[in-house]
């Protein structure tokens, strides 16, 4: 099977990642050719595992597969970082270097061989500190509970006797190797506590099948909403087996909407409750995805409408259709730096609230993560949406 161009963007990265960590870290901590041999080795062995793991995970038994994913992901996360650190440490000496070039200064004393080498030895050391460093605090980041997000979103539309109904959202929690039962169980507990009308499960729920997460998962049997739970499909659903995990939240009691709407509320006012399939995932895998023609079909246009969709995208065609709030994740706000302040020119809505005329559109930074067990610069949030009249 071919590789797709996120796969050989991965590839790439991980070829010239280590090569720099190589030429940069082991090259300048040690003279000695024994351990540059094993470095080597070490770093070219991990550069097979990262650009195989998807092949290694879909082939191994489950067990070995899912030690490839930790090894592989945390890895990962710790290259990236000793690669940010060593580049920082580099463009810094750059800097330093071109400074000294354009101002004037009577000429520097030659250093010996000794001390240049000693000089390296303690630059590389230091970016191999900050990058440890900065992997610690990435993966704490990771596993802390997400910080609440609370935004007051105007509907016109609401009923006055639902003004102050809340939507906690749940998104991109990736449950699988990393993300397990404690988690979820602590994450449920926060949720309930913020006392939500309704929770919004807006996809990539988990990355494995139900046999092997269902345990896990459960835990959003205990969540607490005056008017339930509902889940709309994500990428990663799709590919761990959507129709499975759309049955077994449904044994939970947490339906899902699968391009349809429901109706919410009581005698005093209701709203529309609109999900579809994830934009991609069906699509992906031969199967039916996004629809948003029968998710509206027949509801009354005058009616307010909440679309809970996982990827922010279709946003301005839905607001153009009556749709007055659209909830989604996704796109993890970036997750780890670069990627952060590169994800705007993947997505023109790709974290926090846009509107567009008189909707809007909230995209969560998720409550998980995805790959390398580490958030930077883009902490998990757990958002909840106070609507009102």
């Amino acid at each position: 099977m071919p590789l797709s161009p996120f796969s050989l963007l991965i590839a790439l990265g991980a070829v010239l990642g280590h090569l720099y960590l190589f030429r940069r870290l082991v090259w300048n901590l040690t003279s000695r050719r024994g351990p540059r041999i094993v470095a080597a080795l070490v770093l070219g062995f991990m550069t097979l595992v990262l650009i195989a793991r998807r092949y290694l995970q879909r082939t191994l038994p489950e067990a070995p597969g899912d030690v490839v994913e930790l090894v592989s992901y945390s890895w990962m996360g710790m290259a990236l970082c000793l690669v940010l650190a060593l580049a920082g440490v580099d463009l810094g000496r750059a800097v330093f270097a071109l400074g000294r070039r354009l101002r004037p200064a009577p000429a520097a004393p030659s250093v010996d061989a000794e001390r240049r080498r000693f000089l390296s030895q303690a630059t590389a050391g230091g970016a191999l500190a900050l990058g440890g460093g900065l992997a610690g605090y990435g993966s704490w980041r990771a596993f802390t509970v997400p910080e609440v997000t609370e935004v007051v979103v105007r509907i016109p539309k609401l009923p006055r006797s639902l003004d102050g109904f809340s939507i906690v959202q749940l998104t991109d929690l990736h449950v699988g190797p990393f993300i397990q039962r404690r988690f979820m169980d602590e994450l449920v507990r926060r949720a309930n506590a913020l006392k939500p009308d309704l929770v919004a499960i807006t996809g990539d729920l988990v990355d494995g099948t139900v046999p092997r997460l269902g345990g896990f998962v459960a835990a959003l049997g205990n969540l607490q909403a005056r008017y339930g739970s509902f889940f709309v499909t994500g990428n990663h659903d799709y590919s761990s087996g959507a129709e499975e995990w759309v049955a077994h939240l449904g044994s939970l009691g947490i339906p899902s909407l699968r391009n349809r709407h429901v109706r919410i509320g009581d005698a005093g006012g209701t709203f529309d409750l609109v999900g579809v399939d994830d934009w991609h995932g069906g699509r992906r895998l031969g199967q039916k995805g996004y629809d948003l023609d029968p998710a509206l079909a027949g509801r009354d246009p005058e009616r307010a409408a909440v679309l809970l969709a996982h990827q922010p995208a279709n946003f301005k065609v839905a607001a153009e259709r009556g749709v007055d709030l659209q909830i989604s994740g996704h796109t993890h706000g970036g997750q780890l730096f670069p990627m952060t302040t590169l994800i705007g020119l993947s997505w023109e809505h790709s974290a926090g609230h846009y509107r567009h005329g008189d909707s809007h559109i909230y995209v969560s930074r998720g409550c998980g993560f995805w790959g390398p067990p580490m958030r930077l610069g883009s902490p998990p949030e757990l958002v909840k949406l106070v609507l009102t009249s």
